[in-house]
């Protein structure tokens, strides 16, 4: 849900959530009552990680160029039983 910033000539800043598109031209202060503008800001990215933007523009190259692959995935190895380490618990029954 997107924060709305509007500004009470009073009271100052007023950030308000509202789900997107409907937020109003104005609002009620909550301190004072009266009505506070809307103010349009800067959208908040600079709190991004690097690892985020970069998947997310991966992510974007990928639509339209993708990677492109000399050879399919190794086949994974299958792992074998598991040794038994206590020989006492060889006549134990497994699962």
């Amino acid at each position: 849900m997107p924060l709305y910033a509007y500004r009470c000539a009073e009271d100052g800043p007023v950030d308000v959530m509202r789900p997107m598109g409907t937020a109003p031209a104005a609002v009620a202060c909550p301190a004072c009552g009266a009505d506070a503008a809307r103010v349009m800001t800067a959208p908040r990215l600079g709190g991004t990680r690097r690892a985020q933007v970069a998947a997310i523009d991966r992510a974007e190259a990928s639509r339209t160029e993708p990677a492109v692959v000399s050879a399919p995935p190794p086949r994974p190895v299958r792992p074998g039983p598991a040794p038994r380490l206590d020989p006492r618990t060889a006549a134990l029954p497994r699962p």
